[in-house]
């Protein structure tokens, strides 16, 4: 129930990153964020970028053991967090600062709250600005790093295609570690409209979603398909009916899911998107029409400076209609794993198909493991894995890691 204006926002945000650059933050450096959904919780990623670090979001309801490894791939040299978490951080690879950013006291008070200059601290839209874990086939987690340019080039595409203002409401209730949350967080901030964030766990409870944005005027909110459906099926939902917009991703999306919205909420448009957390959330986009009367519903086609091929096993492209594995081309394309350089050298593979430009001077397409196949309007169907790799209400699983998984997702979700 609390709030503070962008202008309040803006302030303390500059002095926490005066003083994370004074313990050694800097361009590529990465901070580890281990917090509930909270307002410090924004304060401290608009912080860490501002100091030119990446944000490195560690979930605190994760396995300790995942953590522990999580911490010491990533070796962060401060961990946010909150005073009653302080706890769930000891035993694990400790940081060399533990910061509590709802402390009543703290060492950055005093500090100046002006707008840092990137150019003074060196940061370039090349370096990093969040680094996300994902699942790994050998149960390890692996550390996926986006860069500025990518993550900004996907939030411009949206406000280019979706329009937020200032009377909009962006809805924030997924877990920020899964990488919806990063447009879920920045978009509205960087538009003017209200960033209204969910209690710790409310994502959890339908009946108070429903409450929230009729109560709050929220205009905008995700759902992986498993959400909605649920969602749907509420008596309630139908007062939901001042949402603007819907944007499903993380799972595909029936046909008859996306019939029930229009039928139950008939003035909100809804937008199918896809993406790996390996391209800065989403890179193909469809606007859902009600009638729509496919067997399957479409991912879309490529957003703005993105590319998008079907490619057999030789990596050559198939004809319009033949199903072949998705590749991404473009700007989104994430640098690559953490610590795990063969496997980036496998998965981010040289674009063939474009030219070096000053801009790209190195094309390379990532190799997603996702199987589709273009449609004759220039839409991708998406026809799921050439893997054992399963999605769990939007979370990448490996089959070694579904137990274990189950259980944290339980938790987050």
């Amino acid at each position: 129930d609390a709030q503070v204006t962008s202008a309040q926002l803006n302030r303390q945000a500059n002095r926490l990153a005066r003083h994370l650059i004074g313990l050694g933050v800097a361009p590529d450096t990465q901070v580890a964020v281990g917090m509930q959904r909270s307002l410090e919780m924004v304060v401290g990623l608009l912080a860490i970028l501002k100091a030119g670090g990446a944000y490195v979001p560690l979930d605190p309801s994760y396995p300790a053991e995942r953590l522990a490894f999580m911490l010491k791939d990533s070796a962060p040299p401060a961990l946010l967090t909150q005073s009653s978490l302080k706890e769930r951080w000891q035993g694990l690879p400790e940081p060399m600062a533990v910061i509590e950013l709802d402390a009543r006291t703290n060492a950055w008070e005093q500090l100046s709250d002006a707008n840092l200059d990137p150019r003074e601290l060196g940061l370039t839209s090349k370096h990093l600005a969040y680094m996300i874990y994902t699942s790994g086939s050998t149960g390890r987690p692996k550390g996926v790093m986006n860069e500025h340019r990518g993550v900004v080039n996907r939030l411009l595409w949206m406000q280019d295609a979706y329009r937020l203002d200032s009377t909009d409401a962006v809805l924030q209730k997924t877990p920020f570690s899964f990488d919806v949350s990063v447009w879920e967080f920045f978009w509205p901030l960087l538009t003017g409209a209200r960033l209204v964030m969910a209690k710790p766990e409310g994502h959890k409870d339908p009946d108070y979603l429903i409450d929230l944005i009729c109560h709050a005027g929220i205009t905008t909110v995700h759902f992986v398909p498993s959400m909605l459906q649920i969602f749907l099926e509420q008596p309630d939902a139908a007062r939901c009916d001042g949402l603007t917009r819907v944007v499903c991703s993380g799972e595909a999306l029936a046909p008859a899911l996306a019939g029930r919205l229009h039928e139950r909420l008939p003035r909100t448009a809804l937008y199918n998107l896809y993406g790996p957390t390996e391209a800065a959330v989403d890179v193909t986009a469809w606007t859902s029409q009600p009638g729509h009367t496919a067997t399957s519903t479409p991912i879309g086609r490529p957003i703005a400076n993105t590319r998008m091929y079907v490619l057999d096993r030789h990596r050559r492209p198939v004809p319009i209609g033949v199903a072949g594995e998705l590749y991404i081309g473009g700007i989104q394309v994430a640098r690559g794993y953490l610590n795990r350089a063969e496997l980036t050298q496998e998965c981010f593979v040289p674009d063939p198909f474009v030219d070096s430009t000053p801009q790209e001077p190195n094309p390379r397409m990532y190799k997603t493991g996702d199987l589709g196949r273009f449609l004759p309007d220039g839409n991708i169907e998406f026809l799921g894995r050439n893997d054992f790799q399963v999605k769990i209400r939007g979370f990448r699983i490996e089959p070694g890691e579904i137990e274990a998984a189950l259980c944290a997702i339980d938790r987050v979700k």
